[in-house]
């Protein structure tokens, strides 16, 4: 069985690679984990062209994009992790999310979206540097946890755990609290995969 882990930080060892760690560590030894650092991808700008929809996967030239929607689709779970850029996800995952559009949704005759990834759990990471509680008031990690779970939800997934760290520019450690929510994630994550 197989989990994908997707950092969307271009700091590969940064708050958010740790705490998906933690995330992993909680998973079951029996599962092979995809780390995929999305800010090291070669991926073409999304057009907008919309042919994705008809013919089931991104019209441009193969790219790593096309790879790592690959790997989307075959996981059995996934892990999401991004640094709050703007109230929002990172660039850079954005990107690849546009991309494979048809990985998480289709369409059913009637036109209504049809999830592809119906039921498989997944957790959301992110940090921030604003702190505590502004951060949640100020829609900043909250915005980038909400930007990605409509994704999620359009994919059909089970949200099994979010983990927030916020006031990253003040102070950069992780609370034994936090870690221990990644872990309980992980282990979630995992239970719910075997089933």
């Amino acid at each position: 069985m197989r989990i994908a882990a997707l950092n969307g930080s271009p700091k590969k060892n940064g708050t958010v690679a740790k705490l998906m760690r933690e995330v992993i560590a909680g998973i079951n030894e029996q599962f092979d984990i995809e780390w995929v650092d999305v800010c090291s991808l070669d991926m073409r700008n999304c057009l907008g062209c919309m042919k994705c929809r008809t013919v089931g996967n991104c019209a441009l030239p193969e790219d790593d994009a096309h790879a790592i929607g690959r790997i989307i689709s075959k996981a059995d779970g996934l892990i999401i992790g991004t640094p709050t850029h703007w109230g929002n996800m990172s660039s850079s995952l954005k990107l690849l999310l546009d991309r494979n559009v048809p990985v998480f949704m289709g369409a059913r005759a009637n036109g209504m979206p049809e999830p592809r990834q119906k039921g498989k759990p997944a957790v959301i990471v992110t940090a921030c540097t604003t702190p505590w509680p502004l951060n949640r008031i100020a829609r900043e990690s909250r915005g980038a946890v909400d930007a990605v779970k409509h994704v999620l939800k359009y994919g059909g997934y089970k949200i099994v755990g979010t983990i927030v760290k916020p006031g990253t520019k003040k102070n950069s450690g992780i609370s034994k609290g936090i870690l221990k929510r990644a872990r309980a994630s992980g282990r979630k994550l995992s239970n719910l995969t075997m089933k």
